[in-house]
């Protein structure tokens, strides 16, 4: 008896065009040799490259079906009939050829295996280490299961692997994200109080469409910055860093860091002022004239003794809260007092006069 190119696909004998290709696709993977080191498993891939070959194909299928191998390949009558044909055929005895026409390409571990025969690997198969299943698959005889590295672009009927979003496609191995760049950014107490947008142009690498060759680009980030925003907060870019065929890029973050100014200093919410005064002032009274962050001045009196160490606040002339803005914090006003570096003999002894002893 011949081969019965039904039997070897697993499949029934009135299968349709499509029950072929999955069957095909199943039985292929699954004895591939390269995966499978079964010593019958050469063999086996041969036998199912020839089934398909025959009964993918309409017109051997007829054939096949109505004299059986011997019939096909030699031309005279098969087991169940006495009548010829003169159609013959011959596998062209290369399964691997088989398999590439159907997965596409002509090197189809370009896109199973990530490495394929004709690359230096000893078997077929790059040395990726434990090949972990990472691609989430319907159904529980999955014959992908073997194959850790590949997503599917419905090439022949394959159905769609849904791929772990940190695997890579082209490689064996998983790509490992770089470290975030981390930069400082300066920003002013005005911008902080008002808000503002900083653009920040990037120069980075990134992959082009064959995920091999790589190009330089620029890219304009855009950095919103909130009202009240405190020194320190951390803005995020996720994956604009250089890109490669091995790496995740990395994420490129912003830092703010407040600016020099020529009148205040951040506490906080709150906004520190100094104040500076002379010793006449500190003694006998004075109205201070404070800037604000609105640029708007406010006249504040001083009637008492200025000591050292002495602070005014005035309430909701600060910055805005980060979680609250319509909110904000004070302005705290301290003082400097300027000392004379002489002072009259004559004043002196008005001074001892009229100054307390202790």
């Amino acid at each position: 008896m011949g081969k019965d190119y039904y039997k070897i696909l697993g499949i029934q004998s009135g299968a349709n065009e499509d029950e072929i290709k999955k069957a095909y696709r199943r039985m292929a993977l699954k004895f591939h040799p390269d995966k499978n080191k079964d010593p019958n498993a050469e063999e086996k891939f041969k036998e199912i490259a020839e089934a398909y070959e025959v009964l993918s194909d309409p017109k051997k299928r007829v054939i096949y079906d109505q004299y059986g191998e011997d019939g096909l390949k030699t031309g005279g009558s098969g087991s169940s009939s006495g009548q010829g044909t003169t159609y013959h055929y011959t596998f062209h005895g290369d399964p691997h050829a088989t398999f590439a026409s159907f997965f596409g390409g002509s090197n189809p571990f370009d896109i199973f295996f990530g490495s394929g025969r004709h690359r230096g690997s000893s078997n077929g198969f790059a040395d990726h280490g434990d090949h972990d299943m990472d691609i989430d698959m319907d159904g529980d005889d999955d014959p992908f299961s073997s194959f850790s590295h590949f997503g599917f672009n419905g090439i022949n009927g394959f159905h769609h692997g849904r791929r772990h979003r940190n695997e890579p496609l082209h490689s064996g191995r998983r790509k490992v994200q770089d470290p975030p760049v981390v930069h400082e950014l300066r920003v002013s107490l005005e911008e902080i109080y008002h808000g503002c947008t900083k653009r920040m142009r990037i120069t980075r690498r990134r992959l082009n469409p064959d995920g091999r060759t790589m190009r330089t680009e620029d890219k304009i980030l855009n950095i919103v910055i909130k009202r009240g925003w405190k020194e320190g907060t951390k803005i995020t870019f996720p994956k604009e860093g250089d890109e490669t065929p091995e790496n995740i890029p990395a994420d490129i973050a912003f830092v703010l860091k407040d600016k020099g100014h020529p009148h205040f200093k951040r506490d906080g919410s709150n906004v520190i002022y100094t104040a500076k005064i002379s010793l006449k002032e500190a003694l006998c009274g004075c109205t201070v004239n404070i800037p604000t962050m609105e640029n708007r001045v406010i006249s504040l009196p001083c009637n008492d003794i200025i000591k050292p160490g002495t602070i005014k606040r005035l309430r909701g002339e600060g910055l805005p809260f980060p979680k609250n803005p319509s909110q904000r914090g004070d302005m705290i006003v301290e003082f400097h007092v300027r000392f004379p570096d002489r002072i009259p003999p004559q004043s002196k002894e008005i001074i001892k006069q009229h100054l307390p002893q202790s």
